[in-house]
């Protein structure tokens, strides 16, 4: 049965955990040069008032190095019926924050004893000391329906040295299109 975003936006924490622990591995190569729209799942609604309820990911497949990697961008927070726009700095840059390398999760032993197929990787690629605590994120990320590739379901998860913190936030990210090649931007350190 397709799990639909609807549904996705009532369900609690263990429901939404239940999906991540039975969902499906990415599918790499469709998430190549692709954006989508974060929307916050688990934190208090004073938080979305004061920060933010959604945001956007990026997925892009480096020609250097052939690594997937992204970003976070923050957006106007006008729901996510459509792609939100980003916000911008006073020289009209998109402001990101948060880069992350999509990884296999074979070997790593998660909390709650999660055994699936990707996360996203804070820790190598390349975030300043500003970004934390989004630089200490090692966050499973799965296809919320099998061959699909619309609706993808995060965790967030924090490694802190060897220990694992695990939090009850969960993310949704529905499927925007195509990341543009003006939209793409290089590591926070500069480094490939």
């Amino acid at each position: 049965m397709t799990i639909t975003l609807d549904q996705l936006l009532t369900m609690n924490g263990r429901e939404l955990y239940d999906i991540v622990r039975r969902g499906t591995p990415l599918d790499l190569e469709a998430l190549s040069d692709t954006a989508y729209t974060g929307i916050d799942l688990s934190m208090p609604d004073l938080f979305h008032k004061l920060m933010w309820k959604t945001f956007r990911k990026t997925f892009h497949r480096d020609p250097y190095s052939g690594v997937l990697r992204g970003w976070n961008v923050k957006v106007e927070q006008t729901g996510w019926d459509k792609p939100p726009a980003p916000k911008r700095d006073r020289a009209g840059k998109a402001l990101t924050f948060g880069h992350y390398h999509v990884r296999p999760a074979t070997g790593v032993r998660f909390p709650r004893g999660w055994r699936g197929g990707h996360y996203l990787d804070y820790q190598v690629a390349g975030n300043l000391p500003q970004d934390f605590p989004a630089s200490a994120g090692f966050c499973p990320l799965v296809s919320v329906n099998p061959g699909s590739a619309e609706l993808l379901l995060g965790w967030e998860v924090f490694k802190v040295g060897p220990a694992f913190v695990p939090i009850s936030d969960f993310w949704l990210l529905k499927r925007e299109g195509p990341l543009a090649a003006r939209d793409v931007v290089p590591r926070p350190d500069g480094k490939r």
